[in-house]
């Protein structure tokens, strides 16, 4: 594992990882826990025809929407694209594929794509467009489905903590997706917020360093935030 910071250090270290046609496994949920400064190396390098997993593809212009403005992506494995008018726009004029799954099934085939368990049963989406083409089996009378883990060529994920061995912690929402995706990735980079000189307590740990292959310093930038929702509070007299 090796440590970087700075935009050309973010390029170096993302650039000999990527090839046209691959498969990228993202960390996020919505714009929270976006890992931004790896998809904009990503989109900088022109590299096309990518296939990404990630629970949405960010919004028109942030997070993964930018590698939508390209033409980069070919696929979308995803289970919300609320968000994204381009996203929808692509899709619609044949532009992108779009495998929709469910999200606590999206988590599972990332989990078991890191634990190395090819593929598992479950019932969500049983009797449904989703279930058009799986295989089924019964099980105590129930119909379930088979679902195919998730490997990825490449994860990219957003980290609060890393230390020098790789392991990372997030911070609250961003400990969405990121830690599945993590896992899966044949190579796996983080971006952290910060990297420590002590070793993060064991007990602290949420993705062991044995998964991550490099790490890079964050980029100072604004927390995005896709929708802000405020209420006006009555004022009351002492």
């Amino acid at each position: 594992m090796r440590a970087a910071g700075g935009l050309g250090s973010v390029q170096e270290v993302v650039y000999p990882h990527l090839f046209d046609g691959m498969t990228i496994a993202v960390g996020g949920f919505g714009l929270c826990g976006n890992p931004f400064d790896l998809i904009e190396a990503v989109r900088d390098s022109g590299v096309k025809d990518l296939t990404i997993v990630s629970n949405n593809m960010g919004v028109d212009g942030k997070g993964l929407g930018v590698l939508l403005e390209g033409r980069q992506v070919r696929k979308v494995v995803a289970s919300y694209v609320g968000e994204n008018q381009l996203f929808a726009r692509q899709y619609l004029d044949g532009h992108l594929e779009v495998e929709f799954t469910p999200q606590g099934t999206l988590a599972e085939r990332l989990r078991a794509g890191g634990a190395g368990i090819p593929a598992f049963y479950t019932p969500t989406g049983a009797h449904t467009s989703v279930a058009e083409g799986k295989p089924t089996m019964e099980i105590d009378g129930r119909i379930y489905l088979l679902e195919r883990a998730i490997v990825a060529d490449l994860s990219l994920v957003r980290a609060q903590s890393a230390d020098r061995a790789g392991n990372l912690t997030y911070r609250r929402t961003a400990r969405n997706f990121n830690p599945v995706v993590a896992t899966a990735g044949r190579v796996t980079i983080a971006e952290a917020e910060q990297l420590l000189p002590e070793f993060i307590d064991p007990d602290a740990v949420e993705t062991p360093g044995i998964y991550v292959d490099e790490v890079v310093v964050a980029s100072p930038r604004k927390k995005e935030i896709e929708q802000r929702t405020t209420r006006r509070v009555a004022h009351v007299d002492a």
